[in-house]
């Protein structure tokens, strides 16, 4: 795997590229980096070129200076993902796949980019915009963050995140999933709250995402659960739902083998 730093928007934002053939963008999660999609790089590697950005603020990118207190948009967040492209000189249309914070930027993406988009991949994520009370809880993370440290993030968090047996047989994953979260700096994480806090409800939006689209859901994920994303689904022209099993939001580490699979078998069709 190459790793690639370049200037982008006034931040340094780092990528890492594997394979050839065609290119698919691996969009991470909040508030990890690109090293959460390991099983799928070293998969997908096989079949296409696959480019997995560190999103600003994590991982091997920096942040702007006023990202922290003012926060990062996830038009923002796709306008670094296009700079990347740029620098990597990939001209034709890419696979965008978004997990989590990673599918409200790749909506924003496709929005901006329509030309430049071949396929999506939606893992784990939502179309509509926060309630008033969870933008309120972002709001109240991203303002307390300075003082407590993240440990709070990760005990709030993994409850959520995991499936039950994933939290009660599976300490490997747990660990995983917490070094991950403690990894992540305090400012991306507030940056990252306060551009979720307000971001852009898509819903009305979604009959005009004509291309292929691949929405794939954990079981048991109660944070975009598989109801919400099977609506996302049908209301795609061209959706495709895929439930993977024994998995809760995390699916890509939770169940990798039944991940890895069903975007083997996406990508093969719309390539």
């Amino acid at each position: 795997m190459a790793e690639h730093v370049f200037s982008v928007n006034g931040t340094q934002v780092t990528c890492h590229t594997a394979g050839a053939g065609s290119p698919l963008v691996l969009i991470h999660g909040f508030p990890f980096d690109h090293t959460m999609w390991q099983p799928q790089i070293d998969a997908l590697s096989s079949v296409c070129q696959v480019i997995a950005p560190d999103l600003r603020g994590y991982g091997g990118s920096t942040l702007g200076d006023a990202d922290a207190s003012e926060g990062i948009d996830m038009a923002i967040y796709a306008a670094d993902v296009a700079g990347v492209l740029d620098n990597l000189q990939v001209s034709e249309p890419v696979i965008l796949c978004g997990f989590s914070m990673g599918g409200y930027i790749l909506w924003q993406y496709a929005l901006k980019h329509p030309e430049q988009v071949k396929a999506l991949i939606l893992c784990d994520t939502r179309a509509a915009a926060d309630s008033a009370e969870a933008a309120a809880g972002r709001i109240k993370m991203a303002d307390s963050i300075a003082t407590t440290g993240v440990e709070p993030v990760v005990e709030g968090m993994v409850p959520k995140l995991l499936a039950t047996d994933t939290l009660e047989n599976r300490p490997e994953i747990v660990a995983t999933v917490q070094a991950m979260i403690r990894d992540a700096s305090p400012a991306a994480i507030a940056a990252s709250q306060r551009g979720m806090a307000r971001r852009e409800d898509v819903q009305g939006k979604l009959g005009t995402f004509e291309w292929p689209s691949l929405v794939l859901v954990g079981a048991e994920d109660v944070i975009s659960t598989p109801e919400e994303m099977r609506a996302i689904a049908d209301a795609l022209p061209n959706g495709q739902f895929h439930e993977i099993a024994s998995a809760g939001h995390m699916t890509v580490l939770e169940n990798p083998a039944a991940v890895d699979e069903a975007l083997l078998a996406f990508v093969d069709r719309v390539t």
